[in-house]
């Protein structure tokens, strides 16, 4: 067991302030436009304006976010359900299972970024 520093507890600290700040803005924007957000969304990048450039970039992150959790998981059922999250949660589900992984890992960047088979794969070779 290796003991954490304070700058990476600190790390973790920054990692759920930044996760429930992003839960406390989509309850504000759900609460002034309510759930019809996809009409808005996609309008804003058919007019190709600054507002649909962010959509589209950030609808680009959430799709390799759910292709990333869905790959990482080997494409098992448990990895399809929560790359679904992933895609529909965004940054309320994205750190919080980036947490989790770092936590049941014991910290170690390689079975977070590539699953425990592959990482076993890997270090038989």
């Amino acid at each position: 067991f290796k003991q954490k520093t304070a700058y990476e507890i600190s790390a973790c600290l920054v990692g759920s302030e930044m996760c429930i700040r992003d839960s406390a803005y989509t309850i504000i924007v759900v609460s002034n436009h309510g759930m019809q957000l996809f009409p808005a969304f996609f309008g804003a990048i058919f007019a190709m304006n600054w507002f649909g450039q962010f959509n589209l970039d950030f609808m680009g992150f959430l799709i390799l976010s759910a292709i990333w959790v869905a790959w990482r998981n080997q494409f098992s059922a448990a990895g399809l359900g929560l790359s679904v999250l992933a895609l529909f949660g965004g940054m309320t589900f994205l750190p919080v299972y980036l947490l989790y992984l770092m936590a049941t890992t014991n910290g170690c960047i390689a079975t977070v970024l590539l699953g425990h088979e592959r990482v076993t794969t890997l270090r038989q070779r």
